[in-house]
């Protein structure tokens, strides 16, 4: 727990909020340096195809051309790169270049870059370039990959089949034989992508003379890109500098190592001079990770009483062309499995997942990973088991939500349980929503031809992920977090910090946790960050972390300085330090008098030491690391509903309402949780209505601007009323635990139930993500007939 429920815990506006609002961010972009190249790949127009040969000649000579590079000039550069998990050993992926080297094997590979004095003249002589190409079958749909005569993604590859993965607790036949109820139901969930505001951007320089490579990376771990980078160059670790400036949204996306980049930091060093490169957005959706595609069948086995028995989940996911570098495609099939049920009692689960290479962009990181997915399958089959034995919804879940009290326990699925609060989320949020008016409504407006549907959906997020996650794998990404106090001679407080901010606020709370700590105005409290050789070694926001443990780790810093500034103040009044506290920045006696400042502190300190009646000068500058130790993450809790209306003649949903009740531990920043969950809902209703990359049979994407592919605008959000419960996790003394994926993880879960709820008068249940207006009327149709 914390000491003091002062700053912790109030609803502060960010400091930065005013400079970003005002235009006057400072993203990777904006970075100007002389002499820079500009940067643009020729993509493969192709899903799949072999690249018979590349003449370049008159692209060289194009206007503006630095350089026209290939796969063979940044072969002595950069060593390839393949993606191993040590847990799954079965599971591989092809050997990833920087740009594409006899084969490309996804529509939008980059296979040759051009460096030019402007990117207009690097993309004019991309025109100039000739390939030979020699089509190949494209592998698209999941049912493709996995067709026994399946033509390969890859020739490096033996088959499509990326891992074959099965998790089985009890004896699932005797529970679904002997069940009075079992239901089932499949589900198709399509592409999604991030869509950040700021496309990926990098600039790299790499200076000859002392062989140290400095990238300017929009990207949320540092650490992990400067390991990355030494790795594949054959430089050093301490001979290359990453630097993340401020970060315009990345939402996991950014958490890769994506062969373009990797290309741009090899020409750095091939050519020894700086290069830029920016994707637009046509490129970011043929090149950033997506997420998501995956199909899934599954069932439930209930008693009488509406109490769980058994689940059985088969997942189909699609990976793409490869397994993205460091940390793997597979995230999102596997949470699809292992978080399925994870809010509820359920004694036996069966689970499988078969994941499939497929000539498309590689799937990846994206908010929640897999757990929109676990969550949806889970609620929708509570919401028909209810319907069959004609139990409310919201009771059927009271009946089985996992008990709140314990520690450490397992869901049946084998996800790590600690301290929940399902039940107290729930009576928060039917009150909150007025659930029992809300019923009421629905079926007084149903005579009059009205549908509106309730939709609820509980859910468990992992957050604050530790160690056990990527070291198990031998997966070379950090999972502790760091935090370098130091007093300054100003009596200003410098907080060095491993963690990330990609527009989550992360900051913001750091300063409320040092300054809570230590008695000093936000103000007071500097933030270093994104940067590896100023800000100390960790992990970077990622999994909803970045406060559960870099604030922790601040939280101990804070405290030990503070015992070094009471102690010098105490030798400075002769006092004893236990008797002295810190407010507003002054140094307050027992009798409740300042006495002090800490600048007077830290002029004493800085500057004459000798003058102070101690042994030894108490240290001014602490740093501290955590991971956690007795869990491999921390789970937070909550439970969303939507409200819709569903046009029955036209298909069209509109939302009337959402809530969310949320149980993130102890809240550092009311105002900043909030944000993070009603961003996270947005992106959720993204997925259940709107968003998804589309294909053609052809593997080649139908959709790559944002006239296409829609994303939810304002005229889409309803209003997302937030509230919350604490139960601070006992395994730091912060008690924070994540937040910033609990939005995305059931929203979309919430809708589905809402609009099958809306439908149930037609007997017709939705079975696809997005759902469209299409899809309902084909539903209400397939139910009619």
């Amino acid at each position: 727990m914390t000491e003091t429920r002062g700053m912790i815990g109030a609803r502060l506006p960010r400091p930065e909020a005013r400079r970003f609002v005002a235009g006057n961010g400072r993203y990777t972009d904006d970075i100007a340096i002389g002499g820079v190249g500009q940067v643009a790949f020729l993509r493969s127009p192709h899903a799949h195809a072999r690249i018979a040969s590349i003449d370049v000649s008159v692209a060289k000579a194009s206007p503006g051309v630095i350089a026209v590079v290939t796969a063979d000039d940044l072969a002595a550069i950069c060593t390839p790169w393949q993606t191993k998990l040590a847990m799954l050993p079965s599971h591989i992926s092809p050997e990833q270049f920087p740009l594409a080297r006899g084969e490309a094997t996804w529509q939008g590979e980059a296979v040759v870059a051009v460096v030019a004095e402007s990117r207009a003249q690097a993309e004019d002589a991309i025109e100039l370039i000739g390939v030979a190409w020699a089509e190949l079958p494209a592998i698209g749909s999941i049912d493709a990959a996995a067709a026994t005569d399946a033509a390969k993604v890859s020739t490096q590859l033996a088959g499509n089949l990326g891992l074959d993965h099965v998790f089985k607790a009890g004896d699932p036949g005797t529970a679904f034989e002997q069940a009075h109820v079992v239901v089932e139901h499949e589900f198709s969930f399509g592409r999604q992508t991030g869509v950040t505001l700021e496309p990926r951007a990098i600039i790299a320089d790499f200076d000859a003379r002392t062989r140290k490579l400095t990238v300017q990376h929009s990207h949320q771990v540092p650490n992990q890109m400067r390991e990355i980078f030494a790795a594949q160059f054959g430089l050093s670790f301490s001979d290359v500098h990453v630097i993340t400036p401020d970060v315009g949204g990345a939402f996991g996306m950014k958490l890769s190592a994506y062969p373009d980049e990797m290309a741009v930091a090899a020409i750095a060093i091939l050519l020894g001079r700086p290069v830029k490169f920016v994707a637009d957005r046509l490129e970011s959706f043929v090149s950033d990770v997506h997420a998501r595609e995956a199909r899934v069948k599954s069932r439930l086995a209930v008693d009488g009483d509406g109490h769980l028995l058994a689940m059985d989940v088969a997942v189909l996911s699609g990976m793409g062309a490869y397994s993205s570098y460091p940390r793997g495609s597979l995230g999102e099939g596997l949470q699809a499995v292992h978080m399925s049920a994870a809010a509820y009692r359920l004694p036996i689960f069966n689970g499988t997942l078969r994941s499939y290479f497929q000539n498309k962009v590689p799937s990846g990181v994206l908010r929640a990973v897999g757990q929109p997915i676990a969550t949806t399958v889970t609620e929708q089959l509570l919401d028909l088991a209810a319907r069959k034995l004609d139990i409310d919804p919201a009771d059927i879940r009271r009946r089985n939500y996992a008990a709140s009290d314990e520690k450490n326990t397992r869901s049946a699925a084998g996800t790590v349980l600690s301290q929940l609060s399902l039940d107290r989320c729930h009576d928060k949020l039917l009150e909150l929503m007025d659930y029992e008016a809300l019923r009421r409504d629905q079926a007084e407006l149903r005579q009059q031809g009205i549908y509106r549907g309730i939709g609820l959906a509980a859910f468990i997020e992992q957050t604050g992920v530790g160690p056990a996650l990527y070291g198990s794998q031998q997966v070379r990404v950090s999972a502790h977090e760091s935090c370098r106090l130091s007093l300054e001679a100003s009596g200003g407080i410098r907080c060095a910090t491993s963690i990330t901010d990609q527009g989550q606020g992360t900051m913001t709370a750091l300063r409320q946790i040092v300054g809570e700590t230590l008695g000093v105005d936000i103000g007071a409290v500097e933030i270093v960050c994104g940067d590896t050789t100023s800000a100390p070694f960790g992990g970077g926001a990622w999994a909803s972390r970045g406060t559960a443990l870099g604030g922790e780790a601040a939280l101990r810093a804070a405290r030990k300085l503070r015992g070094s500034i009471l102690a010098i103040a105490g030798s400075i009044l002769q006092a004893q330090p236990h008797e002295l506290r810190i407010e507003a920045g002054k140094i307050v006696n027992a009798a409740g008098m300042p006495q002090l400042s800490i600048a007077d502190v830290a002029a004493r300190a800085h500057y004459q030491s000798h003058t102070l009646p101690l042994d030894d000068l108490p240290p001014l500058e602490f740093a501290e690391t955590y991971a956690p130790r007795d869990l491999p993450y921390f789970v937070s809790n909550g439970i969303q509903a939507a409200h819709v209306e569903v046009d029955a003649g036209l298909g069209a949903i509109r939302i009337l309402g959402f809530w969310v009740v949320d149980d993130c531990g102890t809240v550092i920043n009311p105002l900043l949780v909030d944000e993070q969950i009603r961003g996270g809902v947005v992106q959720g209703i993204g997925a259940a209505l709107y968003e998804q990359c589309i294909y053609n049979e052809d593997a080649q994407l139908e959709n790559g601007t944002l006239a296409d592919y829609l994303v939810p605008m304002a005229s889409e959000m309803p209003d997302i009323h937030v509230a919350h419960v604490e139960t601070p996790i006992s395994a730091t003394t912060l008690g924070a635990r994540g937040v910033g994926e609990a939005g995305a993880v059931a929203a979309a879960a919430a809708i589905w139930t809402a609009v099958n709820d809306a439908l149930s008068p037609f007997g017709a249940v939705v079975t696809q993500q997005p759902i469209t207006p299409e899809h309902v009327l084909d539903c209400i149709d397939q139910a009619k007939s």
